[in-house]
């Protein structure tokens, strides 16, 4: 049964048709509604209210008849600062042929998934004016990476690259600072400059099969 009159109704084949102020909202999901007359109904609400009624406002009921009445729209809220769009299942909000979805937010926007978020799209486009991304791990797979900023800082415990091939441009200074340094490669090293300068605090030590000077 959908709806209970704690009241005696007249006639319980009569369409059911009224408003009332919401009482209080239960644990299944149901509603106790006072009607004008004084009744109390306990309804649920119909697939098409989405807006989720609280204590104090103002609902529509309706029904075919007393065991058929639904709590069928949310016609004035008590307190119009805070609204929540709910429903029992999956929700989907879609756009047929070409026509576009906007969800926009004069203050602040959030979305939240307490177990997984997926994001897929063939194109898109993210222009936000300060971003802070926190999460314990990142995997991305791209073919094509490209980073364009006027400072790039990187703070990490360890970090491994691996590439074919690498190239580094940097028109004024590079500076390394590292306790130890071990370069090494299984063909040829090459370090060529205007001026060149090898120096050790205690020793330089060259050793090879061969060693040309000059």
């Amino acid at each position: 049964m959908s709806v209970v009159s704690l009241r005696k109704a007249s006639k319980l084949t009569a369409p059911v048709h009224f408003q009332g102020v919401v009482a209080a909202l239960l644990p299944d999901g149901r509603v106790t509604v006072d009607d004008e007359q004084g009744a109390v109904w306990v309804c649920r609400r119909a697939a098409s209210c989405l807006l989720k009624p609280a204590s104090g406002d103002t609902v529509l009921v309706s029904g075919p008849d007393s065991a058929r009445a639904y709590l069928i729209a949310v016609i004035e809220q008590a307190d119009a600062s805070s609204s929540c769009i709910e429903a029992a299942g999956d929700v989907t909000f879609a756009s047929t042929g070409t026509g576009r979805v906007t969800i926009a937010s004069t203050s602040e926007l959030r979305l939240r998934a307490d177990k997984r978020f997926v994001l897929k799209a063939e194109e898109g486009e993210c222009d936000i004016g300060e971003l802070r991304l926190v999460t314990r791990s990142v995997q991305a797979a791209a073919g094509s990476v490209r980073l364009v900023g006027k400072v790039f800082e990187t703070v990490a415990d360890r970090i491994v690259q691996m590439a074919r091939q690498t190239l580094r441009l940097t028109d004024e200074v590079d500076q390394v600072r590292a306790g130890h340094m071990d370069y090494k490669a299984s063909e040829t090293v090459r370090i060529h400059g205007h001026h060149t300068m090898v120096t050790g605090q205690e020793l330089v030590k060259v050793d090879a099969a061969q060693i040309h000077m000059g």
